[in-house]
């Protein structure tokens, strides 16, 4: 039975959410660390999560190094004490980006990696440095690749989406139809929970991602509902609509090509390897999950 539980990263969004998820039936000790140097950390935890680093800059001003020191090298550092200490299990917060920004089809973890970013090579090199040490028997390991996760106090695109319905305002990108895949806090730290607590599920990668993906036309009338209004969507001319991304790029308008990519992109995750190996089905639906977030953003 893991009774201490260490978490790095944890007063970020998925840190608050995986303490408060944990610590009704363990005790949960934040570490807060940095990349320093040749520094050797002393670990005195039944299990490792390993939530710290740097997120992806979508505003393109952080160093590349940056991202190396704190998604690369400070993994190394924490993984190597995690093989000195007797904690039993290590899970280590990696990203569908360590893999592939762009997906045709649908993703599962026999796709060789090939990322595009500093963020997702950083992370990749991670991954394979874990994958490449000698585990002794009695611990185990979790690489997790989570697709875009959301909840309470959650920012970023849904927020954003959100707001424009909430404002009555119409949804000029109708025209562009994709599916993706989303990853509710509640079903991962559901995950988290399990694989801390059954002995019996393998180490390795696993994607995490819920188990229906939906379209942002979808999201859109999703959120519409939630709000008890009626939203609106408009077929505007794709053509039209990258033209003036083309020009968000030099006026730094809200939409741009990046940001007009994250928005209609597809990008479709399995999760069948981690629903198979817990053997149980996810708590929430993407539905579900997605109504819970917005409910949220109203407070």
């Amino acid at each position: 039975m893991l009774k201490k539980i260490a978490i790095t990263g944890g007063t970020g969004f998925v840190g608050t959410n995986l303490q408060n998820y944990l610590e009704l039936s363990c005790e949960v000790q934040p570490i807060s660390i940095r990349y320093i140097p040749n520094q050797r950390f002393d670990i005195e935890a039944d299990a490792i999560i390993h939530l710290a680093g740097k997120a992806h800059d979508l505003k393109k001003v952080s160093n590349p190094q940056d991202y190396y020191e704190a998604n690369y090298e400070l993994t190394k550092q924490l993984f190597d004490a995690f093989l000195r200490s007797d904690a039993q299990v290590f899970v280590f917060m990696s990203t569908v980006k360590a893999v592939a920004d762009e997906v045709k089809g649908i993703l599962s973890e026999d796709e060789i990696p090939n990322p595009k970013t500093h963020y997702g090579i950083a992370k990749q090199q991670a991954e394979q440095y874990i994958l490449s040490q000698l585990l002794p028997e009695e611990k185990r390991v979790y690489i997790l690749r989570p697709c875009m996760i959301h909840g309470p106090g959650n920012k970023g695109n849904l927020n954003l989406l959100y707001q424009l319905v909430a404002k009555g305002l119409p949804w000029p990108l109708g025209a562009f139809e994709n599916q993706r895949s989303f990853l509710s806090i509640e079903n991962l730290c559901f995950v988290i929970k399990e694989l801390l607590e059954n002995t019996s599920i393998p180490s390795g990668v696993y994607q995490l991602a819920d188990n229906e993906p939906l379209s942002t036309n979808e999201l859109i009338q999703l959120i519409g509902r939630g709000l008890d209004k009626k939203s609106r969507i408009l077929n505007l001319s794709q053509s039209m609509i990258k033209s003036m991304a083309k020009f968000g790029n030099y006026l730094y308008l809200p939409l741009n090509s990046e940001r007009l990519q994250k928005l209609t992109e597809n990008y479709m995750v399995s999760n069948q390897k981690i629903i198979k190996a817990i053997g149980k089905e996810l708590p929430v639906s993407t539905e579900q999950g997605l109504m819970m977030t917005f409910e949220s953003f109203k407070k």
